[in-house]
């Protein structure tokens, strides 16, 4: 069975863990029966935030000019298919239609040599509207997965956008959704006509368990975006420090609001380590030396940072009311879930787990239960190569 994975968000070179939870399930699925290749959508042109200072756009344009066009990651071949398009802000309901030509002469190209059974395109827009043209014209099935961002967030505020996606979503052999909150949403936006399931992501750990630091310490893995909710942690933590002598904050990740939030907490007297991102492997082992995570975000659809912390057995803490933290919650124990917003109770929280060892200890050991049970990357890779088999057999 060959599968085409179609993707946006994909590590590659100038950026490694873009996307990273994508090429796990690639490597899953090979694992399970599926022959997997890659075509990686690339807009080559940097964000507008990477380059509101000379610095910034300096170093982006050299990271997008040295990637090369094609790669091997782990033993799966990857393409880039390079794409024009305006700001997406601006044209995401027809961000695809830039795509589609250049990803039809990709898909084309492929097919040559190596016949495409499925088409697996992650989000519907715009890997699996610039794929369904095709796809249809060559009778492949398309799979398209759902991850959030079709779901949530600011660029669904317009109708063009949901009825595209919808539509999108229609014409999929099947839908493959991160939980069932995102399963319920999806199915909002494109009706009854759209067979949709969930297959949830999974998480592994380091081979060997690193030593925790000496000091408690909570960390904050994600992007330093608005919704993930950094501010957060900053408040609880300025509570917190008064009642947990020695307390520190491990912060893995990058974004816009990382200057923004590296002030607020000099200025709250917060002892911070700010790593920046990093790489797959570097970010698990310097998340398994903490004690706790916390991340109070919000629009949080499934939440890959809460099962990786906890199959490192280190206790999660997330928001109440959101579709993935609550659905994490729902398979064992390991994840605690605090109100939105509420960095009074985010503060107890963190007192109350630290302060007491033994209760840590049980809920390291329940964590890594929980993410072994629901949340490995074996059993992700087996329901995906099940819903190929099916659509194919259909």
């Amino acid at each position: 069975m060959n599968v085409c994975v179609v993707a946006e968000y994909y590590p590659r070179r100038r950026d490694p863990v873009l996307g990273v939870w994508a090429h796990e399930q690639a490597l899953a699925t090979r694992a399970a029966g599926a022959d997997v290749r890659v075509l990686a959508l690339e807009r080559p042109l940097p964000p507008v935030r990477a380059v509101r200072s000379l610095r910034g756009a300096i170093g982006a344009v050299r990271a997008f000019a040295s990637q090369p066009r094609r790669e091997r990651r782990d033993g799966i071949d990857i393409e880039l298919v390079r794409f024009l398009a305006p700001p997406r802000a601006r044209s995401y309901p027809n961000w695809d239609r830039w795509a589609r030509r250049p990803l039809e002469r990709a898909l084309a190209r492929l097919e040559r040599d190596w016949p495409i059974d499925v088409v697996h395109a992650h989000y519907a827009l715009p890997a699996g509207g610039a794929a369904r043209a095709w796809a249809a014209a060559h009778d492949k099935p398309l799979v398209v997965s759902v991850h959030g961002g079709d779901v949530h967030g600011p660029l669904l505020a317009g109708p063009g956008a949901r009825e595209r996606i919808g539509d999108v979503l229609r014409s999929a052999a099947v839908v493959l959704c991160n939980s069932s909150d995102t399963l319920s949403r999806a199915g909002t936006l494109a009706g009854e006509a759209m067979n949709g399931r969930v297959v949830r992501l999974g998480a592994r750990a380091p081979a060997a368990a690193p030593r925790k630091h000496e000091q408690p310490t909570v960390c904050t893995l994600g992007h330093v975006v608005a919704r993930k909710r950094h501010i957060d942690v900053v408040r609880a933590l300025a509570i917190a420090q008064e009642r947990v002598p020695g307390l520190r904050w491990v912060v893995i990740g990058d974004g816009p609001e990382r200057p923004r939030h590296e002030a607020l907490t000099a200025e709250a007297g917060v002892r911070a380590e700010w790593l920046g991102q990093l790489d797959h492997d570097a970010a698990l082992e310097q998340l398994a030396r903490c004690h706790l995570m916390a991340l109070p975000s919000v629009d949080e659809a499934f939440g890959v940072a809460y099962v990786e912390a906890l199959a490192c057995g280190v206790p999660a803490i997330g928001c109440r009311g959101e579709g993935g933290p609550d659905e994490i919650a729902a398979t064992g124990d390991g994840i605690l879930l605090v109100p939105r917003g509420d960095a009074d109770a985010l503060a107890t929280t963190i007192v109350e787990l630290l302060s007491d060892p033994a209760r840590l200890e049980h809920l390291s050991a329940a964590a890594r239960r929980t993410a072994a049970e629901h949340f490995g990357w074996d059993a992700c890779g087996r329901a995906t190569v099940a819903a190929y088999r099916e659509v194919l057999a259909a």
